[in-house]
């Protein structure tokens, strides 16, 4: 069956659009990344470059897919357009991807976040070190994992992926409203943080410019692309958009515009955020703290910044989850139509017209990888594996200009071909810069593990699935043929007799 016989019920508006866009996209990297990213750059102008740029390219992006999203208006968003781009093999693969690593991974790390800034206040019970490292599980290539280790903070935070994952399997609804609500108080709450430390008085301008030891040539390239890495995955949830494409309120106008909104909010939010710890912190104190907003907080608005921050945080990690869990698993929902997947996953939930069984497949392999508790690493590969279909995608737009050449566009890509080709030849030279600098990284023995190569690994693992499934799917059309050539054959003797 096709996904385009979706029977999602249309309950989606402009607003709330927005709000999956907006808090989808801001979670945890905001608060996360400017540390690493500072320590990757040395310098504070480089670190809002860097934001900027890849806030352009994600703006980019969102352009080059709200083309997409308004004329292909269907649930399941990429996993739907490469079928039509490339075939049936490369849309497995970005459903497979996508659910194997790139949106469970992305809601196992916010969760864990979130679970973790809530312990500020809940103080989450924990074992002893010895306990902690009595089970091991040793995973070749990735490492040792400890399930037991920090087991109050991840059993919250699985506990708030079985919340999350029983509001949207009961109603796309209420989880539209949450998202708008929980995403106008994490906005409020970022434009307090950034004009509570701006007119705290207690900054210095001076650290907008200064740097003690900037990266210079081939570090700074280096730097660049790691950095880069960081600021998209601060970036990455834009697309989610398009995965509910098919239960939004008049999709050809409001998918472009909803997008183009989100995208540009979140650019002007981070960039004013970043500014704001700059204020306060020059950028090797950036580069060395663990809790940079905390940090910030506290310098400008004194001993309650703690509380005050580790409230925000949970706030945005809350709406990041919500938004994420929403619209991520409608592209196993649509796999599943397509008998691609696991076929109960394309079943909707009759009562409520949520895609239920998608929701609790994708609820019960977040919970996994909250329990290895690899965050870093699968944040890394997460990125990676998503910039690939990025690109693809706008390699497709070409393809379907073509192939689809008649169908209707509501919206076109501004400035198409250029910022098309711009995008695509950013997208290779930012996956071939990053597979170097991680298997830089690996030969030098600073990272465990090739994270690029290993998300590539993990998507290549469903690739026999995808054999079995089309095979399977052939063996009921010639058995579904039998029948019919059977019962028209028998139709005719009776009728002869």
């Amino acid at each position: 069956m096709s996904t385009t016989s979706s029977s999602l019920a249309k309950k989606i508006g402009f607003w709330s659009a927005t709000a999956i866009i907006i808090g989808s996209v801001i979670g945890s990297g905001v608060f996360m990344k400017p540390a690493s990213m500072a320590a990757q750059l040395g310098s504070p102008i480089w670190l809002t470059v860097i934001w900027i740029i890849a806030g352009i390219f994600s703006l980019f992006g969102a352009l080059i897919y709200a083309e997409l999203g308004a004329m292909i208006p269907e649930t399941g968003g990429m996993y739907v357009y490469f079928k039509k781009m490339f075939g049936d093999f490369v849309g497995y693969l970005y459903g497979w991807a996508a659910f194997s690593v790139i949106n469970t991974t992305g809601i196992a790390a916010i969760s864990f976040v979130c679970a973790q800034y809530a312990d500020y206040f809940l103080h989450l019970p924990r074992l002893d070190a010895v306990t902690e490292h009595s089970i091991i599980w040793h995973i070749p290539f990735i490492g040792d994992l400890f399930p037991l280790e920090n087991i109050g903070v991840k059993s919250l935070a699985i506990l708030l992926v079985i919340l999350f994952t029983t509001i949207n399997y009961l109603s796309t609804k209420a989880g539209s409203v949450f998202q708008v609500i929980s995403t106008f108080i994490k906005v409020a709450a970022l434009v307090l943080l950034v004009f509570g430390i701006f007119f705290s008085g207690a900054g210095d301008i001076n650290n907008f410019f200064a740097a003690e030891a900037p990266k210079q040539n081939g570090a700074l390239l280096a730097g660049i692309m790691a950095a880069l890495s960081g600021a998209f995955f601060a970036y990455d949830g834009w697309v989610n958009i398009t995965f509910v494409a098919g239960e939004i309120k008049n999709p050809q106008k409001n998918i472009p515009k909803s997008l183009f909104t989100g995208v540009l909010t979140c650019i002007v939010i981070y960039v004013l955020v970043n500014q704001a710890y700059l204020y306060v912190m020059p950028v090797e104190s950036i580069a060395t703290s663990s809790l940079v907003a905390a940090n910030a907080m506290t310098i400008a608005m004194g001993s309650m910044a703690g509380a005050v921050i580790a409230a925000l945080i949970v706030i945005c990690t809350l709406g990041a989850i919500n938004g994420n869990t929403l619209a991520t698993a409608r592209v196993t929902y649509a796999m599943g139509k397509d008998k691609a997947f696991l076929p109960w996953t394309g079943k909707e939930h009759k009562r409520f017209q949520t895609p239920g069984n998608a929701l609790l497949l994708h609820g019960v392999w977040i919970c996994m990888f909250i329990i290895t508790g690899s965050f870093d690493m699968l944040a890394d590969i997460m990125v990676f594996m998503t910039w690939i279909f990025y690109g693809l995608g706008a390699v497709g737009v070409f393809i379907l200009r073509k192939k689809m050449a008649t169908t209707e566009r509501p919206y076109k890509i501004w400035k198409h071909p250029f910022v098309t080709l711009l995008y695509i030849a950013f997208t290779t030279f930012f996956l071939v810069a990053t597979i170097y600098n991680d298997v830089s990284n690996y030969l030098a023995g600073t990272q465990p593990v090739v994270n690029s190569l290993l998300g590539l690994l993990i998507a290549a693992l469903g690739i026999p699935l995808y054999f079995y499934y089309k095979k399977k799917k052939k063996i009921l059309s010639d058995v579904n043929t039998v029948y019919w050539v059977c019962y028209l054959q028998l139709n005719r003797l009776i009728l002869y007799q």
